[in-house]
């Protein structure tokens, strides 16, 4: 990693769940997971190494899990992703990530159990960007089940408000576009289509007037720096800092005992194929609330 990298420069959320680990250890995580967001739209395979290195060191930790898990999908191992994102879930308590898990499913190749999951939770209580998140994530599994008009359905949502333009807008106007095109409705995608590009543009400019604001921030509960360090024995034990807990593996265990009954997903270990990738490298050198917010 480029010595410039530091863990100041990961997002103030995700430092603050390092906290339980020692100081040299969190530094350590946090700079592999700066590296693993710089890298995942460029070099998904990069982002994925770092993302593994901090799993070895963190891997109780949920955003280390989740992180793990977006660069396993973004790699295309779907299985991973969605036994990665089970785990998330489970330490983290959130179903922040449940499109993702959807979509997971879809990878497999299992679109019903994609539409089961996503009806598992009430939807009201995701954020609007899950919400539309998830409908996009819905509506692909029904267009893989050959369900075209239910997919058109599925993203008939409040968050797809053609007036106005939100986060989660281009993505939900052109998935609506997509599908009005399968159903032969050409005219009406295009105007989705374009709307998708307005709001995109619309954003964009939104974005270019806010980075020249002055905005203070204030962190409740005192001084930044002070919030985020590390206690002085803060998980001693290197058996907690560096291994998934035996507790971990047998949930995932179960988990995978549970929802792939019958199916034959590829068994994975994170130290397992931390070794690989060394063993490569080695060869390589010769060593929400869930309502629309007001209109702005």
């Amino acid at each position: 990693m480029p010595e410039s990298v530091t863990g100041k420069d990961l997002e103030y959320g995700a430092r603050l769940e390092l906290r339980t680990l020692a100081k040299d250890n969190a530094e350590e995580v946090a700079r592999h997971l700066v590296m693993a967001a710089r890298l995942i739209d460029d070099d998904p395979e990069l982002a994925h190494k770092h993302a593994l290195s901090a799993a070895r060191r963190a891997g109780r930790v949920g955003v280390v899990r989740e992180t793990l898990a977006i660069t396993a999908y973004a790699s295309g191992d779907f299985a991973l992703a969605l036994r990665e994102l089970r785990t998330y879930r489970r330490i983290s308590g959130k179903d922040d990530q449940l499109p993702l898990m959807v979509d997971s499913e879809r990878g497999v190749g299992r679109p019903d159990r994609a539409l089961e999951l996503g009806r598992s939770v009430d939807r009201s209580t995701l954020s609007n960007e899950v919400q539309a998140s998830l409908a996009i994530a819905m509506s692909g599994a029904r267009l893989d089940l050959g369900q075209q008009e239910l997919a058109l359905g599925e993203l008939e949502i409040p968050q797809l408000d053609p007036d106005v333009a939100y986060s989660w807008s281009p993505a939900l106007f052109q998935a609506y576009g997509d599908v009005l095109d399968e159903l032969g409705r050409a005219a009406e995608a295009q105007e989705w289509w374009d709307r998708a590009d307005r709001a995109t543009e619309a954003l964009e400019e939104a974005s270019e007037v806010a980075e020249h604001e002055t905005v203070d921030v204030i962190v409740e509960g005192g001084d930044l720096e002070e919030d985020i360090e590390p206690g002085d024995g803060a998980d001693d034990a290197a058996e907690d800092d560096d291994r998934f807990s035996a507790e971990d593996n047998a949930a995932d265990e179960a988990d995978d005992g549970a929802d792939d009954a019958g199916e034959d997903d590829e068994e994975f270990s994170v130290e397992d194929e931390v070794a690989e990738l060394l063993d490569e490298g080695a060869d390589e050198d010769g060593d929400g609330d869930g309502t629309v917010p007001d209109k702005e």
